[in-house]
């Protein structure tokens, strides 16, 4: 199951390039990630309640097309990975029916109140693992200079 949000390309987002910053990649995939908890049942409400959270501990963006002032941004989400205490979320940021940027990120489920890794609850891993697919191709990737 992909999950789906939308926001637009801000003037302040945009660069001395004429583009989006990169900064602002990773700030819209940010988004992304909070739709993907929202949707496994780790809302605000939830994260308060249960003092948990996930959090982020590794991440690959790949900056793959501009995207400028004004754009319509749509991000696609998949969860790509699960274990009892983490998560593999791939994001893919799409604009006018063009793939502009990929980050997949690694998520651990931390306990708010002692800051230490915790399994999901049971309800949330049940929603992790509906939501489930096959990482794609480009994931898992590493960054390398070719000469």
């Amino acid at each position: 199951m992909t999950v789906v949000t939308h926001v637009r390309c801000l003037p302040e987002w945009v660069d001395y390039n004429g583009h989006m910053s990169e900064a602002y990649y990773v700030l819209v995939l940010g988004y992304a990630t909070d739709a993907v908890l929202d949707a496994i049942g780790m809302d605000a409400d939830h994260r308060t309640a249960q003092q948990t959270s996930v959090f982020t501990t590794e991440a690959h963006v790949r900056y793959l097309d501009e995207v400028s002032d004004g754009d319509e941004i749509e991000t696609r989400s998949q969860v790509v990975g699960v274990s009892s205490k983490g998560v593999w979320i791939w994001h893919e940021l799409w604009v006018g029916g063009t793939l502009r940027a990929t980050e997949e990120i690694l998520g651990l489920h931390v306990s708010t109140a002692t800051d230490r890794v915790t399994p999901f609850p049971d309800p949330v891993r049940a929603e992790l693992d509906r939501l489930l697919v096959e990482p794609p191709p480009e994931a898992g990737r590493s960054i390398r200079l070719r000469s």
